[in-house]
């Protein structure tokens, strides 16, 4: 006992001997609180109360297709997701089991989880993996005593909670099919919490609509629509914004326009009123301040006009794009027209027709981005006509880009539902777009080529071979996103999330639902807040974020923006340790307190992370170690600490 507490004595005085050492040779940054490089976090809605199960002191409520845990004795809340241990997404029902004492939870897919108190999670897919032909959906659950039934569309399987197992399934021929089920749920642990629940509850969206994402004065605006001319959502109208909490725009504006008010996926802020903001949609265009709704444009007071005949069905009036210049004037790219439209409404009111020559039939015009010299870019995701173009702003003249053949000659066939999905232009300012296809790349030598081509990268396959493979060919690339890195994040239709080095040639992440909590393989957005790295997935089955280790650069290296966290690193902290506020592409290197430099390398963007160990992978001894940084043309930068505690 003595020598244990002689050992717990000796490491409080060795923290402490650090922190004072480390306080006198500098002072300490106290940096923003910085979510770790490599975690991941989910954005869930529980704001529909759908279900109440008590259990004991907690209640478990599944809101919005999510769930958390009330603590009745201090009010406190711990939310569920696949960052803290459940194994899908989109619940469908949940049912306490008081022998076994934990709540199972089915979700839409039919995958099943086993839920304590605790926060222990168990996973029973059986079901959800067992390949048959009938329906697999569950509709209801009945407990009896330590089994749950679970009563689907093909039959019921019996589930014993206790042991976490399928102990059988029964289809209506089986001899034991049991003829007489345990009630169902009487919702009284519903109807006498309910009240209790509406006020207190997780922080959140309202929906797990999400679509357009975009990041605009430091806060995340998002859209929940999505129009596609062969994908009509309907998904209800709705604008949802984060800056550490939620507020959403006003909704339900059908009740005030007098026809529907769906599938909204684009906007953009006013420059010269941060409080002025304009969306779009299937259903038109609308116009908000503060959050609230001021009018619609339509045929009637506008030169919008509506996508079928007379002009008077103002529910399709599609605005899948619109983008504000630096002086205000909002330009915009009306869809499903039999000719080609863009349009201005100036800062003064005034609406404008730009006359510009192309072909082809602009069926989803969306994506707009406005170049630093003065273009208008879009694309047209449409199978029979998928595009590029970029538009003179200032001559009115436009280029299209329709023809789409590689730099080895070969056509790339972009077909059926396929398209033109999004673009994104680079560090080095050549343009990406995404495809059915695949994602191609339109270098600046070509934007004024005649006979100009796409590139897709080759990647060699370094087995041996000349061989090299098209970059991620035949991958259907919804979004892209570029990082302070130069890193290409590219979302999928289905195939989940693909982050690519600055130098094309590396797969550095392939983020699935299977090997990570991204929620939904089909990711239609990708937005990325530069100042921390975090980089947001707008998914069908809702909003999440991965913490990269990449963030925006600054122009130069001072005492006062180039700082490390955590710092100090103690004793029971083994994750990463960043390094942020650099250049591009800066050099670091940490040194010890001798000099002996025990890590070295160049920064992501404005970020370089540092695992803590020494060349040999061996965990460094504890001490006070300098940060040394240069400039890529090798210009001296500054030096920042970092003590380290073990």
């Amino acid at each position: 006992m003595n020598i244990i507490k002689m050992k717990i004595q000796s490491n409080y005085l060795r923290i402490i001997f650090f922190l004072i050492l480390f306080t006198l040779h500098f002072s300490l940054f106290i940096s923003p609180a910085r979510a770790q490089v490599g975690t991941w976090r989910n954005y869930l809605a529980y704001s529909e109360v759908q279900d109440i199960q008590a259990a004991g002191n907690y209640l478990f409520v599944l809101a919005s297709n999510d769930l958390y845990q009330y603590n009745k004795n201090d009010q406190s809340i711990y939310t569920y997701d696949k960052t803290n241990g459940m194994n899908d997404t989109n619940i469908s029902l949940i049912r306490w089991c008081p022998q076994a004492k934990r709540l199972v939870v089915v979700y839409s897919n039919s995958n099943i989880d086993l839920v304590d108190t605790k926060g222990d999670v168990i996973n029973i897919s059986d079901l959800y993996s067992k390949a048959i032909t009938s329906d697999k959906s569950v509709s209801s659950i009945r407990i009896d005593g330590v089994y749950a039934y679970l009563v689907c569309g093909f039959g019921i399987v019996k589930l014993n909670v206790q042991r976490a197992e399928i102990a059988d399934t029964y289809r209506p021929n089986h001899p034991e099919y049991p003829s007489t089920l345990p009630p169902e749920d009487d919702h009284s642990d519903y109807n006498a919490n309910i009240e209790l629940v509406k006020t207190l509850k997780p922080d959140g969206p309202n929906n797990n609509h999400f679509y357009f994402l975009k990041f605009i004065n430091n806060i995340l605006y998002t859209c929940g629509g999505l129009y596609h001319p062969l994908n009509e959502t309907n998904t209800p109208g709705t604008i949802q914004l984060f800056n550490g909490d939620w507020t959403a725009y006003q909704d339900k504006l059908d009740t005030v326009t007098n026809h529907r008010y769906v599938d909204v996926d684009c906007l953009d802020v006013d420059p010269l009123n941060r409080n002025h903001v304009f969306a779009g949609g299937k259903t038109g265009l609308y116009e908000f301040m503060n959050g609230k709704f001021v009018r619609e444009y339509t045929t009637d007071n506008s030169i919008l006009t509506s996508v079928f005949h007379p002009n008077e069905n103002k529910d399709y009036l599609i605005i899948n794009g619109l983008k504000y210049d630096s002086q205000g004037n909002l330009w915009i790219v009306q869809s499903l027209n039999k000719q080609h439209r863009v349009l201005v409404l100036t800062s003064t009111g005034e609406w404008i027709e730009k006359d510009y020559n192309a072909t082809g039939y602009l069926g989803n015009g969306r994506d707009l981005y406005i170049d630093g010299y003065n273009n208008l870019w879009f694309v047209n995701d449409h199978g029979n006509t998928p595009a590029l173009y970029r538009y003179n702003m200032a001559t009115d003249k436009c280029k299209q880009f329709a023809s789409f053949v590689n730099q080895d000659g070969t056509s790339i066939v972009i077909a059926g539902d396929g398209g033109v999905r999004c673009l994104a232009e680079d560090i080095d300012g050549n343009m990406w777009i995404g495809t059915s296809a695949g994602p191609l790349l339109l270098e600046k030598s070509q934007f004024d080529n005649e006979n100009y081509i796409f590139t897709q990268v080759k990647v060699p396959r370094n087995d041996g071979t000349n061989y090299a493979d098209y970059l991620l060919s035949s991958t259907d690339i919804a979004s892209i996103a570029i990082d302070g890195g130069g890193r290409k994040w590219f979302g999928t239709n289905g195939d989940g999330v693909y982050l690519i080095s600055e130098d094309n040639l590396t797969q550095i992440h392939h983020f699935t639902t299977e090997n990570s909590p991204l929620l939904s393989n089909t990711v239609k957005g990708v937005e990325i807040n530069n100042n921390t790295g975090e980089v947001f997935f707008a998914t069908t089955n809702g909003l999440c974020s991965y913490v990269s280790d990449a963030t925006k650069t600054n122009t130069e290296m001072t005492d006062d923006n180039v700082w490390a966290y955590p710092n100090p690193v103690t004793p029971d902290y083994t994750g990463p340790i960043t390094i942020t506020g650099l250049t591009y592409n800066a050099d670091v290197k940490i040194l010890s307190s001798n000099g002996a430099i025990v890590n070295e390398g160049t920064s992501n963007g404005g970020t370089y992370v540092w695992d803590g160990c020494d060349k040999k992978g061996r965990r460094v001894a504890s001490g006070v170690y300098m940060v040394a940084t240069a400039t890529k043309s090798g210009e001296k930068g500054t030096v920042c600490k970092i003590a380290v505690i073990n």
